[in-house]
Parts: C-alpha cells; structure tokens; sequence
C-alpha cells in the first residue's frame, strides 16, 4: 500500500489557497481531486465581480476542463468562435487538430459562478469576507494572518490573490517588469444613440449582455489610473474618438487597467508560491490572462498534492516554476509586442499592416494562433525523445477491452495514465498502481500535434495528470521507470 504521510496536529489544513478567483478555484480542485485537505480564504464577500473581466476561453482551457470532464458545462453557458487575435489580426484554428478547435466566449463572471458550483460538488470551502495582513514561514509549516487577526497554519501556502498579492509580498518575491505606457478605460454602458461596432481608438467597441454596450478605449494620460473612472471620464474618450459620447449613460461598471508588465523572479519561497496575476501581470491582449491562470493551477496541483500526500519529494515543486516561468515570459512578450502595434500613427499602422499580411502565411497563422491559444505549450527541451513529450496529449478515442473511451475520459480524477496501444511485455507499471492507471488498448486516430504536424505513434506513453506527456515510447518501455520515479515517486514494494 501507498505511504500516506500522517497528518500533523498543528495543521488546521495541509494546503491554505488566498485567492477564489480562476486560478485559487482550479487550484483548489486539482488538490481536492487528490485527497488533499484544503480551503480558500476570498477577499470578496460574494462570488459576484464588479466587472466581467475576461471575456473567454482559449482552446487549451477548454482542453484542460475537458480533462476533468466538465467543459460541457461552460460550452453550455458561452459562445464556441474563433477568438484567437494577434494585434487585432483575427486568427482562425478550426483547422488545428483538437476536438476544441475554437475558443469560447464567455464572461469571467459566468465563469467563476460555473468554477464555484463545481468546488461546491467535490466538498472545498470557500471561506469568504477573509483578508490576509500578514505571512509567516517556518521550517514545517506556514501561518497566515487575517484582518480580524484569526490565522491559518498549513504546510504549503499559494497566493492566488491578483497582481497585487499580498502573500507576493509578504513572502519578499520580487516582481519585476516594466511600467505602464497606456491607460484604457473600460465601461459597460448603456446608449442613446448606435454607435458602429469594431475595433478603434486602442480598444473597440461592442456589444455587452441585456442591450448594454461594451466600451474599451485609450487614454492619453497613464496618470488617470491613479483616479477613480467616472462617466464623464468615459464620454471624453468616446468623444475624443468618435466624434460624440453616444448619449452614454446608465453604466454597469467602469474601470481602468494598463499594460503594467511585471513577473516575479521566482514562483516559490519555501512554503510559499504563488500562481497565476500573482505571479504575473501583462496588458490584457489576447485575452490570455485567465487561461494562463488556469493552466499554472493545473500544472501545480497534482504536483503539491503528491508532496502533501507523501508520495513525492518537495523537489518536486521545483518543476512548476521551471515549466510555468517561461510560458508566462512568453505572453509578455507577445502582449507586449501586440502593444506596440496599437498605436494609431501612420509608421505603426504600417507595420501593422505588414504583420497583418504575414499572418495570412499558414506557417505564421499557426504558430502565433498556437501561442494564443495555449495548444503550442511543450513542458519538454529539445533532446532525443518522442515528440510528443512535454505536449499536450492528443484526445484519442481508445478502444479497450471494455469499450472505447476518449484519452481525457481516463483523465477526469486527476490520475497519471500509461497508455499501452501494442500488446505491452516486458514492464510492469503495478508498483504505481494506486498513482498511475495502466489502460492497454488501441487507437487509429493519426498522431498529428499543433504547429509539429504529423509525428510517429509510440507504442505507449505516461500522461501526467495535466495532460502532458511525461514518456513516449516506441517499441521499447526504455525510459518510462525512470519517468515514472520522477513525476510519481518512488515504486511501492509488492
């Protein structure tokens, strides 16, 4: 049997989240999927956002949810289109090989409300109304203190709690970057007049939920963001742009937000990490800001649940930031290059143009759609390998001996799987039985992966429980107990 380590007495939990936005939610979950004792203290007294926020999903996202089997339910509440856009420069993946060959318009509100009814099914609590003031580490736990001066002692803290995180903070983690450059105002409003929907003024508008009208715009003066938005703020720049402020009135909500790019310079301090806008922050272009949050929570997850639970070394942990870091310093570093094609000077609009007709090129329509999207994503260097390792596993349907199963099906409880598509011999996966399925079955689906394009079929491959493969093996198991020790732990003796 597995060695569970005892739970201390001193714990009131094993993992303390602060943060019960994308990630802290998805976060909590993978952890919960894996026996793990955790609990999410939120600022917020209620799940209700002032601002919708993001605005949709990209398709490595609804991949990820699909892995834990509930993407349904956010297809059923957004709009599957193609949201991909570089610059503006739309950017079509129907052609990409996933089942999710799309994004998905759906407003981060509707999305946290969809995240919050799941936690409320696996049993994780969400402890509302609760700010942190103050973090304390020690060599075998972590303590963290409320405004009301209650605490929480856990073995592993992860701030989840925005681009301004507290815990970022307080663990002393630098987070550095670049300043803001630009101002937008962003509003939901309602309107007099039509004004004509698209893209103008460094922003666009749109149309918004029950008749209202979506407004993001530029503003001249970085120095408004120290300033509460008014109405008035928003029909200036309507006017500024178009000529005339629509009749503007009623708003919803109105903010304003920069492209302030910054990162922390390590993901961990101890007991201490942090994921997703603590982590890092980036103008919202693309609309990458709350996949890349997700997807840093899945990364962590299974990895902090097998050191919590005893079956994997703290090391271990050092994975997530080796992974997460560079994925994240590239959005930044494509956000700030759709920034600098925003600018409406003549010499900008130029080169915009030229960027533009680039992107028609399906080499160049692929790999920057991939980078959007998230389906380009390898965990894996360059070596002698499989390669298919370090990438997204393809959704194969998989006949077995008791029917045919879709690959994320085998992925819905957050388990590693090793999928054995010729007759296996020679290996024996038991010792990781309780960590690892082992499913022996077929599959005549092409191997083809996003940007690589076709690759050969590996006679079997070790999926982490994030979807990405860990080994691939053709014709041979070289390879796979090493891989298997690596990201699983040690074998359990017979």
């Amino acid at each position: 049997m597995r060695h569970v380590r005892p739970r201390a007495h001193r714990f009131e939990h094993q993992v303390v989240i602060v943060g019960g936005g994308p990630a802290g939610m998805m976060l909590a979950a993978e952890l919960k999927l894996a026996n793990v004792d955790v609990v999410v203290l939120e600022r917020r007294a209620t799940q209700d956002l002032e601002s919708p926020r993001s605005r949709g999903l990209h398709a490595r996202t609804i991949e990820v949810l699909d892995q834990r089997g509930i993407a349904d339910r956010f297809l059923g509440e957004g709009t599957p289109m193609q949201v991909q856009a570089f610059a503006g420069i739309p950017l079509d993946i129907s052609d990409f090989p996933t089942r999710h060959n799309y994004g998905l318009a759906l407003l981060q509100s509707r999305f946290e409300r969809i995240m919050a009814t799941w936690l409320a099914e696996l049993g994780v609590h969400i402890a509302r109304g609760r700010e942190v003031t103050g973090v304390t580490s020690y060599p075998q736990q972590v303590e963290v203190t409320l405004t009301d001066d209650s605490s929480h002692r856990a073995e592993y803290l992860v701030g989840c709690d925005g681009s301004r995180s507290m815990v970022r903070k307080k663990a002393g983690i630098e987070f550095a970057g670049w300043d803001p450059s630009v101002c937008w105002i962003t509003a939901e409003v309602e309107m007099r007049e039509q004004p004509e929907f698209g893209m103008r003024g460094g922003g666009g508008i749109g149309p918004a939920e029950d008749g209202r009208v979506g407004v993001t715009l530029a503003e001249p003066n970085t120095d408004a963001r120290f300033q509460e938005p008014t109405l008035e703020d928003l029909r200036t720049a309507l006017t500024r742009v178009d000529g005339t402020d629509y009749g503007a009135h009623s708003p919803r909500y109105i903010s304003r937000f920069t492209d302030m790019t910054r990162q922390a310079v390590t993901y961990r301090s101890g007991r201490v990490l942090i994921a997703g806008d603590a982590a890092h922050v980036h103008a919202p272009l693309g609309g990458q800001g709350l996949n890349l949050a997700v997807q840093d929570a899945v990364n962590l997850g299974w990895k902090l649940a097998q050191v919590v639970n005893g079956t994997s070394p703290d090391t271990l942990l050092d994975s997530y930031e080796a992974e997460r870091h560079p994925v994240a310093t590239g959005v930044m570093r494509n956000t700030m290059a759709q920034r600098g094609l925003s600018a409406t000077d003549a010499r900008t609009v130029a080169l915009r143009d030229m960027v533009a007709d680039l992107l028609t090129l399906d080499d160049a329509r692929k790999r920057t759609a991939g980078m959007i999207s998230g389906l380009d994503i390898s965990y894996s260097a360059d070596g002698d390998h499989h390669p298919v390792v370090g990438r997204r596993v393809p959704d194969h349907q998989v006949k077995t001996a008791h029917g045919s199963k879709r690959v994320y099906d085998h992925l819905h409880d957050a388990k590693g799987l090793l999928l054995d598509l010729e007759a296996p011999s020679g290996f024996d996966p038991s010792p990781w039985s309780e960590r690892v399925k082992h499913i022996v079955g077929t599959s005549p689906d092409p191997w083809e992966l996003p940007i690589v394009g076709t690759v050969e079929a590996p006679s079997a491959l070790l999926v982490r429980p994030d979807g990405h493969v860990a080994w691939a093996g053709t014709g041979t198991y070289d390879g796979l107990e090493e891989a298997l020790s690596t990201w699983f732990g040690a074998a359990t003796p017979p």
